[in-house]
C-alpha cells in the first residue's frame, strides 16, 4: 500500500461526495499537479480506486483502507454501491 511522505501536509479538502454527487472528472482518468499528493478517505461504503501508471492497479477503498494518489499519476475512482468519501490534498 502506498503511503503519504512524512514531509507533506494537508492544505485543502473536497466536499463529501456520494455515489450520485461524485463529479464526472473523478470517474474518468485525471491526475494531480506535479507536487500534489492526494488522500482518498472513504467514510462509508466502498470505492474502487484505479491507478493507471506505471501499470494498472485496482484497489478497493473503505473506511479502514484509504487511497494515496501520487503526484501526476493518472487515476480514477468508481463507487461500488452506496458510498461517501472526500479527497484531501497534500503538499
Amino acid at each position: 500500500m502506498k503511503e503519504l511522505p512524512l514531509n507533506v501536509s494537508a492544505y485543502k479538502k473536497t466536499p463529501v461526495f456520494d455515489e450520485e454527487s461524485v463529479p464526472s472528472g473523478l470517474l474518468n482518468e485525471h491526475r494531480t499537479k506535479e507536487s500534489v499528493w492526494g488522500k482518498i478517505v472513504v467514510l462509508e461504503g466502498e470505492l474502487q480506486y484505479t491507478i493507471n501508471e506505471p501499470e494498472i492497479e485496482v484497489i478497493t477503498l473503505n473506511p479502514t483502507n484509504f487511497g494515496v494518489v501520487e503526484p501526476a499519476v493518472p487515476h480514477s475512482v468508481k463507487p461500488l454501491g452506496k458510498v461517501r468519501f472526500y479527497v484531501e490534498f497534500h503538499k
